[in-house]
């Protein structure tokens, strides 16, 4: 905002207008990156993982054996591809709590609905055999970027090994980034990364060729309505609770906000009603989460023991409440690769 119109509450006033037509359109929750702390303002809290990246140099580019010839085959995609591609985005979106949706038209227009100079443009490709059986795709950077090319989708075929795919991947990076170097004596090939978030099976069979790690920021989260999300997520929250140690439980859990509250009633495993609640000094529920703090563990940014560590009066009581939200909220950190 320039300088002479600030603390004027413009920003606000645009937060209202927006968070309107949100609740026209039946949302549930809104989300926005930007600097730290400001959004806050507006209702939001950091609660879902944003970036991360894992690097690596070329010391730790696998080689081939002699004679060896590469495994796999990476390939620009067309729009052919297209159908393949978002069935194994989709695939790994099951990873997350939350993803974001690519539709058909979303997935043409990141193929080839942006221009060669933009800065939000990502190559798609496609991971072969040698024999052209398709098995997996990757969306990178499209040229050199401070040194580095990135992958910044990665998913393969259930049945196929990470293990066996990812040197390949990584060959293919190297290749690219040094082949654009050699076309600009101003840049240099210096690294290769994988920019997939807090986890990936990549990180997990790669780890130590992977020595420099840059941590997520979060995304800014707002739920307007807090029991009515969580009885619009009241699937999953069941199928957690049956996967856990309390499968089949009944009871109530009231969680206090301490200025508001809300509380959920579970029959035999099935979440039955949830409906604001409010504590008192008398009353202080069975687990108190100050100011919006409830989100991070709503939305798996933060375990309930990290978040009693960090807020003193962040608390849960009793061998029920404990156990019961660290199954109902386990710590997930999420990948939304976003629409640009």
């Amino acid at each position: 905002t320039h300088p002479d119109y600030r603390n004027r509450g413009l920003i606000r006033a645009q937060f209202d207008v927006i968070h309107g037509w949100s609740a026209e359109r039946g949302e549930r929750m809104q989300a926005i990156t930007g600097i730290p702390w400001f959004y806050r303002q507006f209702g939001y809290e950091m609660a879902i993982t944003l970036g991360g990246r894992r690097m690596g140099y070329k010391p730790q580019v696998p080689k081939l054996k002699d004679g060896e010839s590469e495994p796999y085959c990476i390939r620009p995609a067309t729009e052919a591809d297209l159908p393949f591609i978002a069935q194994l985005y989709e695939q790994g979106a099951t990873r997350y709590p939350v993803a974001c949706l690519w539709d058909e038209t979303l997935w043409r227009y990141e193929l080839a609905g942006k221009t060669e100079k933009s800065y939000d443009r990502r190559a798609l490709a496609v991971i072969e055999t040698p024999q052209g059986s398709p098995v997996g795709f990757l969306a990178h950077s499209p040229r050199l970027r401070d040194g580095h090319v990135s992958a910044e989708t990665y998913e393969i075929k259930p049945g196929v090994s990470w293990l066996a795919v990812t040197p390949s991947v990584v060959r293919y990076l190297w290749a690219l980034g040094e082949g654009w170097a050699a076309q600009d004596p101003k840049r240099e090939m210096e690294r290769f990364a994988f920019w997939l978030g807090a986890e990936h099976p990549a990180y997990q069979v790669f780890d130590k060729r992977l020595p420099h790690t840059i941590e997520p920021y979060a995304w800014f989260v707002r739920v307007p309505d807090l029991p009515g999300f969580v009885r619009h997520v009241a699937p999953v929250l069941e199928q957690r609770l049956e996967d856990s140690v309390l499968a089949g439980h009944s009871g109530a859990l009231k969680i206090s906000f301490y200025r508001s509250g809300m509380r959920l009633a579970f029959e035999g495993g099935r979440l039955v009603d949830v409906e604001p609640w409010q504590p008192t000094p008398e009353q202080d529920g069975d687990a108190g989460f100050p100011d919006l703090t409830f989100l991070q563990l709503l939305f798996g940014y933060r375990s309930m023991d990290e978040l009693d560590h960090a807020f003193a009066d962040c608390w849960a009581s009793g061998d029920r409440a404990r156990p019961l939200l660290e199954a109902l909220f386990p710590k997930c950190p999420s990948d939304v690769w976003p629409i640009s």
